[in-house]
């Protein structure tokens, strides 16, 4: 925890509540969120009746146990609104989607996770469907490798290193693959994932030239691993990406 004087370690408590939950635990009990935050009981039952009383959790059953209120969903509203490159580069992803058979997302880093803001896809049926919400790890994802190989040196070395404190086994597991998607995204402006981070799905990313609205947007598709070899996948969907982010900052005004 910060020792920011500053810091609001209530409201982060409460934070932390919220950060809980997932796609796969969307209802969870009091206890579930000490296991996972370090707090004590009473203090998570503070926390949850407070979050109930302002909408941000929903309370269910006895023993209570709780789901995200729709006041969570209100307050990412004006988020998604003011990122005007969502609706800029929508048609241009939806057009690569239905090339590559597969989705195409625009995705920023969440603390240590890559977060989706906008997704087209080539169909519904597709198994690789990106949510707007959905995270992705950061080391084993070829979004995740695109910001890390693109971020400041600085900016880069103390991501990792939270990675490595926060999950020494995963970290461990991929840190090797990094500086090959360095190289990839130096030579070819783009990052792939052969099946490191799902097994029936191929990955490619390609970040934009420098952040916006001090975000770094990173370009990702997604598609079935049985498709096609990676790399006639990769050299097939890869410079298309980068023409997807390069037309987008033209779009912007970065170019």
């Amino acid at each position: 925890m910060t020792k920011d004087a500053e810091f609001a370690t209530t409201l982060a408590h409460g934070l932390d509540i919220l950060a809980c939950f997932s796609a796969d635990l969307p209802v969870l009990a009091n206890k579930d969120f000490a296991l996972r935050t370090g707090m004590s009981k009473s203090a998570v039952a503070r926390l949850t009746h407070t979050l109930v009383e302002l909408g941000y959790l929903r309370r269910t059953g006895t023993p209570p146990r709780y789901r995200l209120g729709a006041s969570v969903l209100a307050l990412s509203y004006p988020l998604l609104a003011s990122m005007q490159i969502r609706q800029l580069a929508r048609p241009l992803m939806k057009q690569l989607a239905d090339h590559a058979r597969g989705a195409v997302s625009l995705v920023v880093r969440d603390r240590l996770q890559m977060v989706y803001v906008e997704s087209a896809r080539s169909n519904e049926a597709l198994q690789t469907r990106p949510d707007i919400g959905a995270a992705l790890p950061l080391l084993s994802s070829a979004a995740g490798k695109a910001w890390l190989s693109r971020a400041p040196s600085a900016e880069r070395a103390s991501i990792l290193n939270q990675l490595r404190v926060a999950d020494p086994d995963h970290y461990a597991a991929h840190i090797a693959a990094l500086p090959a998607a360095r190289r990839d995204l130096e030579e070819k402006g783009f990052c792939g994932n052969n099946m490191q981070w799902r097994p029936d799905a191929l990955g490619f990313a390609a970040p934009l030239i420098r952040p916006y609205q001090s975000l770094l947007y990173i370009f990702n598709c997604g598609v079935p691993a049985g498709d096609g070899p990676y790399r006639e996948r990769a050299a097939d969907i890869g410079p298309r990406l980068v023409s997807l982010a390069r037309e987008t900052e033209r779009l912007l005004g970065l170019d």
